[in-house]
């Protein structure tokens, strides 16, 4: 019978042994005669470490006719989702007294306004992140309250930035003082967290299916033919096409566990902590997978809110596919050579194109009346502006999407200066329902972010 006067819950999951697959917003899940509900607004942050070569970030020209930049031109096609802001801060990355550690700081401020205890113990003290403070409210509307992923392994513990643990260089997320979260860098876990029945397989039952080499979708086989044969042909196709795109997804990794050892060891000399398995070998391979994974877990209402760290703050990752063999923490240190400084911009513009790949993906799923891509809002951006001078001020910040029609988008606006970031954070936070009065070092809701002005 197809699904006409009643709806599928929107938290229908397609089980089978060791599986429980979510699904992207079916016509099915609007109730018969009813408006359908407004789609939910969904949020990440995507960092970029080591600051950005800002005369090639800044556009030219304020409001709606800002002229792109260098670094964003390879955004062209989603101008008018694009909302580039100046002027903000994130003042509390600074020393304030306590020397050098700026890396460190920069990420652990970057989304909690709070300056980091300085110490490489256990005693780490810092403030929850807006992420959290989001994850805390709303979360429990979906699977996973939120996901934490990166592109770069690094430890939890340890002096990894002048006296700094490495806690605060390796974490954006913060769910309370002493409590990091550290991101999952490895592909096979969050697709067994988003596709299997929560938690990622135990390496018995791993092993065993690899060696049967069945999909996880043989798993669910059963429960999905049933649930096809109650759609209408629309939802069918819908419904195809996504299990198509999980099948690819996994593939991929399993392409990557079997990738030649020795290759993966020469990637490894490049990074400073061993790979897991599952792994693609390029960097650009890689971010592909993870980005294909945010977007699955946002189709499937898995999570509403993510952040990746394309790489934790210092990073000495090399770019060779772009010509830059030297290490990128190494490079941002470019006392104003100007060789330097265009291999830096040559790696801002690598991560930008990389970052593309996402927004094109959110833009062409379909979501409710529209595409993800409306119904979301990503923030990309560093915790550094100038990576050579450590400043924590005029950062990079650039919010891509529709964020539900709530921002007015295809803008670029300047603060003045010193405006604390933690307002943005705010006013992101009330589009999604979750008031707060402060945040860090807040002193209010950012303006204009609408365009309420004249």
């Amino acid at each position: 019978m197809v699904l006409t006067n009643k709806h599928l819950s929107r938290r229908t999951l397609l089980r089978g042994f060791g599986a429980a697959l979510a699904l992207p917003h079916l016509d099915a899940m609007t109730p018969a005669r009813s408006a359908a509900a407004k789609p939910p607004l969904r949020l990440g942050f995507v960092y970029v470490p080591n600051g950005i070569i800002m005369p090639e970030w800044t556009p030219l020209g304020e409001g709606a006719d800002f002229r792109l930049s260098p670094l964003l031109e390879p955004l062209a096609a989603h101008r008018e989702r694009m909302l580039v802001l100046s002027g903000l801060a994130q003042m509390n990355g600074r020393a304030l007294g306590d020397g050098p550690g700026d890396h460190a700081r920069a990420a652990a401020s970057y989304l909690t306004g709070f300056h980091p205890r300085k110490t490489e113990g256990a005693d780490i003290r810092n403030g929850i992140s807006a992420d959290q403070v989001a994850a805390k409210a709303i979360g429990g509307a979906s699977r996973f309250p939120s996901l934490e992923l990166g592109l770069e392994g690094g430890g939890m513990v340890g002096n990894c930035d002048s006296g700094y643990s490495c806690a605060y260089s390796n974490s954006l997320s913060w769910s309370g003082p002493q409590t990091p979260l550290p991101p999952e860098i490895n592909p096979r876990a969050v697709f067994e967290r988003l596709f299997g029945d929560g938690e990622p397989m135990d390496e018995e039952t791993r092993q065993r299916q690899a060696r049967q080499n069945r999909s996880l979708l043989d798993f669910i086989r059963e429960d999905a033919g049933a649930l096809r044969r109650e759609l209408g042909q629309g939802d069918q196709h819908k419904l195809d096409e996504y299990l198509t795109s999980v099948r690819e997804i996994e593939r991929r990794i399993q392409i990557a566990e079997s990738q030649d050892v020795t290759q993966q060891r020469e990637v490894m000399q490049e990074i400073t902590l061993a790979k897991p398995a599952g792994v693609p070998v390029t960097f650009e391979e890689y971010s592909e997978l993870m980005f294909d994974l945010m977007v699955a877990a946002y189709q499937t209402n898995s999570t509403r809110i993510i952040t990746l760290m394309m790489g934790r703050e210092g990073s000495n990752r090399t770019y060779r596919p772009v010509g830059v063999p030297e290490a990128h923490h190494g490079l941002s240190h470019h006392m104003h050579a100007a060789e330097k400084i265009e291999k830096l911009a040559r790696i801002n513009l690598h991560h930008i194109t990389l970052f593309e790949k996402l927004i094109a993906k959110m833009a062409a799923t379909p979501d409710g009346g529209g595409t993800l891509l409306d119904h979301s809002l990503i923030v990309y951006g560093s915790g550094l502006s100038d990576g050579n001078a450590h400043w924590h001020h005029d950062l990079p910040v650039l919010l891509m999407g529709g964020a539900n029609g709530v921002f007015k988008m295809g803008r670029h606006v300047r603060y003045p200066k010193e405006t604390p970031m933690n307002n943005l954070f705010l006013s992101i936070l009330d589009t999604m329902g979750v008031r707060e009065e402060t945040l860090g070092d807040s002193t209010g809701q950012l303006p204009y972010l609408s365009d309420l002005t004249a």
